[in-house]
């Protein structure tokens, strides 16, 4: 590890004593890459490997405007799980959980994924109902997943309150014993080091400001030829969007809408304890999820504020809200004593699913491949990211997609009110029978 004093000479964060010496240079940027990537986090790093193992394609720049890894990377609940409901959700989180399972392997480096399971508390009878649903869903696309009784629960957590005494009682959890957690820090450590040792060049305090277009997007004849950046211009023959919460505010300057919201989503950690919390245990009825870090800090999650924001602070009122639910689940935390609380801001869709499609810029199936996702995996989605694809040469260059299509409770309201039959209906005319 490194202790000694920063010069200034040295990279941002060398003179932090925990950080590991640097596993990856700093360039400066070049004019022109294959490929830049927005965002130094976790999703634009993987993007960056998958480039380099599954394409070798070696001339990609990572563009992060603060230092690798300092947004979301460092402010995630670090939860990994793929037992959603949706078909689409499903099948995308279970071949991210595989990766994760060789992931220390393929970085050659510690990433302490830890796969100690999660349950998905259910307190209503409508909660098992879906919950039922949901383990039925998952065993049908193959992912592990079982619904346990209150008994059960308790043994799989001890220190969880499953009395009927208490505001929301537990009446069952769905539970996926693969599902688990990770150091955040030792994954982007790792990531950095495997692609900056493959040619990749990883630019911090680069903050990307415009791009450069040729063509007008109105008209479909827009093509990104390159970026505007805080160091200057980069020319580039695609462009990875992995900028999280801000992913829709750099889309905005190419004029591409999309139903991205981003939100802030508060975390916090309590101070060092014994190992005492077997397991990952979330409830979306009270809005919030509990695991133990491999330290022994609790680290604890809430649901995304109502509002649109791009605040990273906690709020009181939604650290209230969270402490008074974990203590009615876990009345052994009465005691401990909160250490620091933080939010980062995710981008949410209006069915919290990835987005497929094309983008209206010229050059191929899309120029832009755009994605967000929290370490966890946790439905904070954005647009999927393309890097571990793999094309077919039999595929045609600009195949159709058919993204499953979104409708609010309006719209659904509206077409039924179209489809509703008249309060008087109309009668055909029958002519008396003959004799």
């Amino acid at each position: 590890m490194s202790t000694t004093t920063a010069t200034a000479g040295d990279p941002p964060g060398a003179d932090l004593p925990e950080h590991p010496d640097f596993l990856w240079r700093n360039p400066e940027p070049k004019r022109s890459y294959d490929v830049v990537i927005v965002g130094g986090g976790g999703h634009g790093l993987a993007t960056a490997h998958y480039l380099v193992r599954n394409h070798g394609i070696t001339n990609v720049a990572v563009l992060e405007k603060g230092w690798l890894a300092g947004g979301n990377m460092a402010r995630n609940t670090t939860l990994i799980r793929s037992n959603y409901l949706l078909d689409e959700s499903a099948f995308v989180y279970e071949h991210a959980l595989k990766l994760w399972e060789g992931l220390e392997e393929d970085l050659d480096y510690p990433i302490l994924f830890s796969q100690r399971g999660v349950l998905n508390l259910a307190h209503t009878e409508q909660d098992v109902r879906d919950s039922v649903r949901r383990v039925e869903a998952n065993r049908l696309n193959g992912i592990d997943a079982e619904y346990l009784g209150p008994d059960d629960v308790a043994k799989i957590c001890p220190i969880l309150n499953v009395s009927d005494d208490i505001r929301y009682p537990v009446l069952g959890a769905t539970y996926q014993p693969r599902a688990g957690i990770a150091k955040h820090d030792y994954v982007a450590w790792g990531f950095g080091r495997r692609v900056d040792e493959a040619g990749v060049d990883l630019i911090q305090d680069c903050e990307v400001l415009d791009f450069l277009t040729e063509g007008d997007v109105g008209d479909g004849t827009a093509r990104v030829t390159g970026i505007r950046t805080s160091r200057g211009d980069i020319a580039c023959g695609q462009v990875a969007l992995c900028a999280a919460g801000h992913t829709s505010t750099l889309l905005d300057r190419l004029g591409v809408r999309t139903p991205l919201q981003s939100h802030p989503l508060q975390a916090l950690v309590s101070e060092l304890l014994e190992p005492v919390h077997p397991t990952i245990v979330m409830s979306n009825a009270v809005h919030v999820y509990v695991s133990q870090a491999h330290k022994g800090e609790l680290v604890m999650g809430a649901g995304v504020d109502s509002y649109n924001g791009y605040g990273q602070r906690g709020a009181f009122h939604v650290i209230e809200r969270q402490m008074a639910a974990a203590v009615e689940l876990f009345p052994v935390f009465a005691r401990a004593h909160l250490l620091r609380s933080w939010a980062g801001i995710v981008d949410v869709t209006p069915d919290a699913s990835p987005i497929v499609g094309r983008t209206p810029l010229r050059e191929r199936a899309g120029q832009l491949r755009l994605g967000d996702r929290w370490l966890q995996g946790h439905p904070r989605p954005g647009l999927v990211p393309r890097a571990h694809d793999r094309h077919r040469r039999a595929a045609p260059p600009h195949r159709p997609v058919r993204p499953r299509p979104v409708r609010h409770r309006r719209a659904r309201r509206r077409a039924r009110r179209r489809r509703r039959r008249p309060l008087t209906p109309h009668r055909p005319h029958r002519s008396p029978p003959c004799n």
